[in-house]
C-alpha cells in the first residue's frame, strides 16, 4: 500500500441538526497499540447517525464526534500490539464513530474478516447489524430452534438481519413492518408470517398464528404503545429485548402482567458498551456467523449506495423510511 496522506476527508462534524452535511479535511486519525487504521471503502449508514445528528445520541466520551458506526476496507496501518490484523488485510469493522471517513481507526478485535466472496459494500453493512443482533437475540435473549420470535419493524437493516439470523438457527419468525411490500420483502428473507403493524386485528392476527400460544421472544424496535402489545402477545417465561424506539421513548407499561408471566425485558444500545463486551460478540461471531457468510447465507440486502459526498441524500432517504434494507456511502 502506499505512503500514508498527511490529512484525510471526512463528513463535517455539526451541532446543527439543520445544517446539511458535507466534506471537510483533518489530520489522519492517529492508532492505539492495539488498533487498526482502515483505508474505508465503505460506511454503513445506520440509525444512531441520526440521532447523533439531531443531537439525541451524543457520542461516548472518548470516541470520534463524525457520524459512521460500521466500514469495510483495506488494513493499512497497525498498532504495535495488534497480531491479528497485518497491511493489505480486507475486512470489516464495528467503530466508536468515525466511520463517514476515507480513514479510520478501529480496536482489533472489533473487526471481522471480509471474504472475497462478499463484496465491501455488503460488508460495511454487516458490523452494525451483527453485533446489536447478536448480542441481543442470542447471548441476551437466549434464541434457540424452539422459540417463536417476533420481530417489529423488520424491513431496515436490523430486522432484515433478526429474519436471516433466527431463521438459520431454525427459529419461528413472525415479524410487523410498515407495507404490503416491506412485509412481501421479510417474507423472501425467511420470515414464517408477517403483518403491517398498522393493522387494527394486529394483536389477533398474531395470537392466531401462534395457535394462541403467544411468542417467546420479542426483538422490539418499536417500544412506546408496543410494549404492552408485547407483554401480552409473550409467553410464560418469555423474553423481550428493546434496541429502538420508532413509537416513541416512553411507555405505560402493565407491570403486573409482566411480573406474572416472568417475562425478562431488556434493552441495549451498542456505542456505549465497554470494549470487551462488544470483542465478546465479534468472538462469537467469527465462530457461529462468519461460516454462514461464507456460505453466501445472512447476507444484508443493499437498497441503495451513494458517494461520500452525497451523505445528505442517504440521510434523506433514510428519515423517509422508504428504504428496505441497508443503505450505503461508498468512498474513493
Amino acid at each position: 500500500m502506499s505512503s500514508l496522506p498527511v490529512n484525510f476527508s471526512h463528513v463535517a462534524v455539526s451541532n446543527h441538526k439543520d445544517e446539511l452535511l458535507t466534506l471537510t479535511q483533518s489530520p489522519l486519525p492517529q492508532i492505539a497499540s492495539n488498533q487498526v487504521l482502515i483505508k474505508v471503502a465503505a460506511a454503513g449508514v445506520n440509525g444512531p447517525d441520526l440521532a447523533q445528528r439531531q443531537g439525541i445520541y451524543p457520542p461516548p466520551p472518548n470516541a470520534s464526534p463524525i457520524l459512521g458506526l460500521e466500514v469495510s476496507g483495506e488494513v493499512c496501518a497497525v498498532g504495535d500490539e495488534v497480531v491479528q490484523w497485518q497491511v493489505g488485510d480486507r475486512i470489516c469493522a464495528l467503530v466508536q464513530g468515525g466511520g463517514y471517513a476515507q480513514y479510520v481507526s478501529a480496536h482489533q478485535d472489533h473487526c471481522l474478516p471480509l471474504p472475497e466472496s462478499i463484496s465491501l459494500v455488503q460488508g460495511a453493512a454487516l458490523p452494525e447489524t451483527l453485533f446489536t443482533v447478536w448480542g441481543n437475540l442470542f447471548q441476551r435473549a437466549k434464541l434457540s430452534s424452539s422459540d417463536t420470535l417476533l420481530i417489529h419493524g423488520a424491513s431496515g437493516g436490523l430486522g432484515n438481519c433478526a429474519i436471516q439470523l433466527a431463521k438459520a438457527f431454525d427459529a419461528t419468525v413472525i415479524v410487523t413492518s410498515g407495507s404490503k411490500e416491506k412485509c412481501q420483502h421479510c417474507l423472501s428473507l425467511g420470515a414464517d408470517h408477517t403483518f403491517e403493524y398498522s393493522s387494527p386485528t394486529l394483536f389477533n392476527d398474531i395470537y392466531e398464528v401462534t395457535g394462541q400460544h403467544g411468542v417467546s421472544v420479542v426483538f422490539d424496535m418499536a417500544a412506546g404503545d408496543f410494549v404492552n402489545l408485547n407483554l401480552k402477545l409473550l409467553k410464560h417465561e418469555g423474553r423481550m429485548v428493546t434496541v429502538a424506539l420508532q413509537r416513541g421513548i416512553t411507555a405505560q407499561v402493565d407491570v403486573f402482567r409482566l411480573m406474572s408471566k416472568r417475562i425478562t425485558w431488556t434493552g441495549s444500545t451498542l456505542r456505549p458498551q465497554p470494549d470487551e463486551m462488544k470483542a465478546n460478540i465479534a468472538a462469537d461471531l467469527k465462530q457461529f456467523v462468519l461460516p454462514l457468510l461464507n456460505q453466501g447465507l445472512c447476507l444484508p440486502h443493499i437498497h441503495r449506495t451513494f458517494d461520500l459526498s452525497e451523505v445528505e441524500k442517504a440521510h434523506q432517504l433514510m428519515l423517509s423510511k422508504a428504504h428496505v434494507g441497508k443503505i450505503v456511502l461508498t468512498v474513493d
